[in-house]
């Protein structure tokens, strides 16, 4: 507002500035004139209109000059100000924006973090239960094979006998190693001291000695018969345990298998995302200087 005011005075002040200097020509151009007539021509007051009204011209057209100036700059005065505030708005309204989006990026960040630390190490626990479950399984299977390999060498012994005796052919019987694998198993199977001392005197007998032991052949094929069934019960507990603990391992291995794929698969899409978020929490940092420069 105080620029209209102060642009007309000044174009008034030009005008008649201009004005007095056009009286002085005037007066200059009629004391050439009566001095010197010859210098001027037959009509020196052409002339001097002819000067007047080229500085007419100029006059108006710095005049319209000066105008487009002064239009100009209260355009600008009147539309800067208004850009500037709407600058200075949208800066008030988006730095907050930022800001929050920034504290928000910043905590994913970090949460994405612990989640791949957690991740990580979940699947490495993971992977160590199944060497140890393995390391163990591998031991079960071992003393397995080696019990279930003996009892069924000892059925195999307690069968023989039973048969060696049955059709008259336990004194060859008692020359064979499975006689040898008969006597430990009188020693070390549960018994009763009658079936016992049974079994030790049957087995105590070489050639010749048959028809002595013949009477009582009925009972010791019966005492065969029970360690024999005893034997097979043992076995197929030892079977059945086995089997017991080569499911359970496998249902741990599939899950922990499916633990380990689960926690590589969000370790990669976080780790995917960990890299996206870095890049997001740079750019909101720069739009926050960007815009707080804006203020300056």
């Amino acid at each position: 507002r105080p620029v209209e005011n102060v642009a007309p005075t000044a174009m008034a002040g030009m005008v008649s500035f201009r004005c007095i200097l056009v009286l002085g020509l005037l007066a200059g151009a009629s004391a050439i004139s009566t001095s010197d007539g010859v210098a001027l021509g037959a009509n020196p007051i052409r002339r001097v209109v002819t000067l007047l009204q080229g500085m007419q011209k100029k006059v108006e057209a710095e005049g319209v000059r000066d105008k487009e100036l002064f239009d100009k700059y209260m355009c600008y005065c009147q539309t800067g100000a208004d850009d500037l505030a709407k600058s200075v708005a949208a800066a008030e309204t988006k730095m907050p924006q930022v800001t929050s989006a920034l504290k928000e990026s910043t905590a994913e960040k970090a949460q994405l973090s612990a989640d791949l630390d957690q991740h990580k190490k979940d699947r490495s626990d993971a992977k160590q239960a199944i060497a140890e479950a393995t390391a163990i399984r591998e031991k079960e299977a071992a003393t397995y094979a080696k019990d279930s390999g003996d009892h069924e060498t000892n059925i195999k012994a307690l069968g023989k006998a039973t048969a060696a005796i049955s059709t008259g052919m336990s004194s060859s019987f008692l020359q064979s190693s499975s006689a040898g694998v008969l006597r430990r198993l009188t020693i070390d199977m549960e018994l009763s001291s009658a079936d016992r001392d049974i079994m030790a005197s049957f087995l105590s007998q070489g050639q010749g000695e048959q028809t002595a032991y013949a009477p009582r052949s009925g009972e010791i094929v019966g005492i065969l018969k029970q360690m024999k069934e005893t034997m097979e019960k043992d076995l197929a507990d030892l079977t059945a345990e086995e089997n017991a603990a080569k499911a359970t391992y496998e249902q741990l291995v599939a899950a922990k298998e499916k633990e380990i794929a689960a926690n590589s698969k969000s370790i990669e899409g976080k780790t995917a995302r960990l890299g996206k978020v870095g890049v997001e929490i740079e750019t909101f940092r720069e739009d926050l200087e960007d815009t707080s420069a804006s203020y300056e």
